[in-house]
């Protein structure tokens, strides 16, 4: 992995995964597989899309960031997802510039990854997500 970000995923919020899947699958993508994400209160489903790859979000809590999101503004785009190298160090860069983060630590994400997302007000209103991967080579 180099050391630049690059585009992971965006994140989609659905009521369902099973309901939401289906417009993606029309077009010819599959899912690549689910998993619960606890500490986040959502379940994710993950289609392969060119380099990147597009996440459907279904809450699977009522007071999850996923359900609020849903109960505010109802379905569609919920955050954009970079893969950085680091992102503890990347969280430190972007606290000495003055961004807003919205956790002090990395919390686990999909796939193990480690995960930080940094506040709306930081980024002229797009959820930003930064993602280390959980493997050595960056995959």
């Amino acid at each position: 992995m180099s050391d630049r970000p690059a585009l992971d995923h965006i994140g989609i919020a659905v009521e369902s995964i099973a309901a939401g899947r289906g417009l993606y699958e029309a077009l010819g993508l599959a899912v690549e597989g689910e998993e619960n994400v606890p500490g986040q209160g959502v379940r994710v489903a993950f289609l392969p899309v060119g380099d990147g790859r597009l996440e459907l979000l279904e809450p699977i809590t009522p007071d999850s960031p996923i359900a609020r999101h849903l109960r505010k503004r109802g379905p569609g785009l919920h955050h954009i997802c970079l893969k950085v190298p680091d992102v503890r160090r990347s969280m430190a860069d972007l606290r000495d510039r003055g961004y807003e983060l919205l956790s002090e630590q990395p919390q686990p994400g999909a796939h193990g990854c480690l995960v930080v997302f940094v506040h709306p007000r930081s980024t002229g209103g797009v959820l930003l997500e930064l993602s280390q991967s959980a493997s050595p080579d960056g995959d």
